[in-house]
């Protein structure tokens, strides 16, 4: 069997920073019917340059499908925080996914489920015969990191990229990947609104895994820690155990996608056209 590269991409996460990134100048760029476009513009800047970049024999993307997953379910509270999308990303949310398949690439997403957990399944699938890469701006996803499992992290700005691998992992964070989850059991995680061990932040919590190495070892040694951690712990036990599985990704997802779906050998000439049906300038010299 011939190995492939394959990446992964957050689809979200390129949407999401891709409109940011030019909305704050009140540049929404809209197409003469009046169809904001920018984020879906921005997507494409950065989907291209990742592609030049790391240079994948097959490319799929991943998207969330709704803001209701079996998560959601577990913690009323996930994700609590985040304020509806903006009016103007709304109508990109079904646009970037007909660009994509303009590339006859697969567009991967599941009722229930992030699109974390849709990548965390295929990246362990691939993972068996090929080489797989991530793309996402989410630290989240460096919980997969493995020996056939790398992820690219997008840096402020376009190009930048830091790629985490087995072997630099440890040297970049302190820890393993697969200590990650335990991390964000004990810290818990603003961003995604789940409080883990209250009082407990990164650093004590960092502290901790690098001393003991899991929850499990922690709570065997719990003796040993200082009576305020003890204490904190001990209070929040329940909530240590839920944030923990709020974590950590699914990659029991019930999807499968043929690769030959994924293939990157796109039609030169059907994207042009898709980007002149967009009104998108500047962007033909990037494919």
């Amino acid at each position: 069997m011939n190995k492939h590269q394959i990446m992964l991409v957050d689809g979200m996460a390129l949407l999401f920073r891709g409109f940011f990134a030019t909305a704050f100048r009140g540049n929404f760029m809209k197409t003469s019917e009046g169809i904001p476009t920018n984020g879906v513009y921005q997507f494409l800047r950065y989907f291209l340059d990742a592609v030049k970049t790391f240079s994948p024999t097959h490319v799929i993307c991943c998207w969330d499908t709704g803001s209701k997953t079996f998560r959601t379910e577990m913690y009323a509270d996930y994700k609590a925080n985040r304020d509806e999308p903006p009016k103007e990303l709304i109508p990109q949310f079904d646009l970037v996914k007909e660009v994509v398949d303009s590339f006859d690439i697969a567009n991967i997403g599941i009722e229930n489920f992030e699109a974390d957990d849709c990548i965390g399944t295929l990246a362990k699938l691939y993972a068996e015969d090929h080489e797989v890469l991530i793309l996402t701006g989410d630290q989240d996803i460096l919980q997969l990191v493995d020996q056939k499992i790398q992820v690219a992290i997008m840096k402020k700005g376009q190009g930048n990229y830091e790629v985490y691998n087995e072997t630099n992992f440890y040297e970049k964070k302190g820890i393993f990947p697969n200590q990650i989850v335990d991390l964000k059991g004990l810290m818990g995680d603003p961003s995604d609104n789940y409080p883990g061990v209250k009082g407990i932040g990164e650093k004590t919590a960092m502290k901790l895994i690098q001393a003991h190495g899991s929850i499990e070892n922690i709570l065997e040694n719990i003796d040993e820690l200082p009576k305020g951690v003890q204490t904190k712990i001990k209070t929040n036990l329940d909530m240590l155990y839920l944030s923990r599985r709020l974590a950590k990704i699914n990659c029991n997802v019930p999807i499968r996608c043929q690769l030959d779906h994924t293939l990157w050998n796109y039609d030169r000439g059907k994207i042009i056209n898709t980007f002149k049906t967009l009104e998108f300038k500047n962007l033909e010299k990037l494919v």
